[in-house]
């Protein structure tokens, strides 16, 4: 059961390489993917030289399957790669162009960047909409203050993920643009209805699933009005009544970040991973606290051993894992540097990068966009 729960854990990692005890809690406990940050990144070299020693874990573990290599990389202020990769702007900057094209196209050659060196899984878009402007949490992170605009440009940096072979994960559902408080510090509090929400913030999520989207990403925020006793990342009415219900969808949920302040200044981390299972997550993300996934492992095993958890729930979420990386992670590995160079700051990258800048993007960088 172990083998089977481990696969939902996503975690991050300390430093520039894979320590021993962190190869050994992967294998031992099969975790389904690692979370890469900046304290994990040097140079293309040694990023790629860390994707290939974590994805090389699979062949001594129990399912083969790959692991989720993955990394928060939107663009401006939530940048991980830092130059030589091409330095891609914020969203905002995409968003006043209001081209289709030019978020397909950016969001296509952002991927193949991260592709090169073996990072297979993107959490991006966000498609929040930017609707309160004292947020400084979202702030330029968001494409427009108008829903359609969200929708559709979202639709297109969707596919253009796809088109470059990662998976992208639309967050923070399901809206985070209207918040003051920062959820890694404190809990938001919003006050919205579900007929509001629906209006507005949802827009942006039924365009996306249309686009063939594998994953989203649920927020840290309670809406009182809609469950006043838990925050959408561990509410059954959001995940399932709303999300799946409503919105039928029918790809995969993870969790943000765990060890949030929203959540773990309110419950303990025992009862948070379990209770975000029960909620209908299906991975849960673990970024910085190197306890917190062993303790979330101990939890959910007790939970379904004294039957709060269902041992159907957790081998239905390990299934829908490895069938989703059975069907998108067909190759895993990373190029070879002298391939991977002629990819990372691809002179027609840096080009459109700047272009979007300056609110101009030439045709011919477009060509690839469909």
């Amino acid at each position: 059961m172990r083998h089977t729960i481990g696969q939902q854990i996503i975690i991050g990692l300390q430093g520039l390489t894979l320590s021993k005890d962190e190869a050994k809690f992967i294998v031992d406990n099969n975790i389904g993917g690692v979370i890469l940050f900046k304290r994990n990144v040097e140079s293309p070299e040694q990023v790629r030289n860390l994707c290939a020693e974590i994805q090389a874990l699979r062949h001594r573990m129990p399912n083969k399957a790959p692991l989720f290599i993955s990394i928060d990389m939107e663009g401006g202020r939530v940048h991980r790669l830092k130059a030589p990769f091409t330095q891609w702007p914020a969203l905002a900057h995409v968003g006043k162009l209001d081209s289709t094209s030019v978020a397909f196209r950016f969001a296509q050659a952002m991927g193949d960047e991260l592709r090169a060196v073996g990072i297979n899984l993107d959490y991006a878009p966000s498609i929040d909409i930017f609707n309160n402007p004292q947020n400084t949490v979202i702030g330029d992170r968001a494409l427009s203050t108008k829903a359609d605009i969200v929708a559709k440009l979202g639709s297109a940096l969707v596919r253009g993920y796809i088109k470059s072979d990662i998976i992208p994960c639309a967050k923070h559902f399901p809206g985070h643009g209207h918040t003051l408080v920062d959820s890694h510090y404190g809990l938001p509090v919003e006050e919205k209805t579900l007929a509001e929400l629906d209006a507005e913030e949802l827009e942006p999520f039924k365009k996306v699933i249309r686009a063939r989207l594998d994953l989203i990403m649920i927020a840290h925020i309670m809406f009182p009005k809609i469950d006043p006793t838990w925050p959408a990342s561990l509410s059954e009415i959001f995940i399932k009544d709303i999300l799946r219900g409503q919105l039928r969808y029918r790809q995969l949920v993870i969790s943000d970040d765990l060890d949030m302040g929203a959540l773990k200044n309110n419950w303990d981390k025992g009862t948070i991973a379990t209770r975000a299972l029960q909620a209908g997550n299906n991975i849960l993300l673990y970024c910085n606290e190197p306890d917190s996934p062993g303790i979330a492992l101990d939890a959910v095993e007790k939970a379904v051993k004294d039957g709060s958890l269902p041992k159907a729930v957790v081998e239905e979420n390990a299934q829908l894992v490895l069938d989703l990386k059975a069907n998108r992670l067909k190759n895993p590995d990373p190029l070879p540097m002298e391939e991977a160079s002629k990819v990372i700051a691809h002179p027609d990258h840096l080009r459109l990068a700047k272009a979007i800048v300056a609110g101009e993007v030439p045709a011919d960088l477009l060509a690839q966009a469909t």
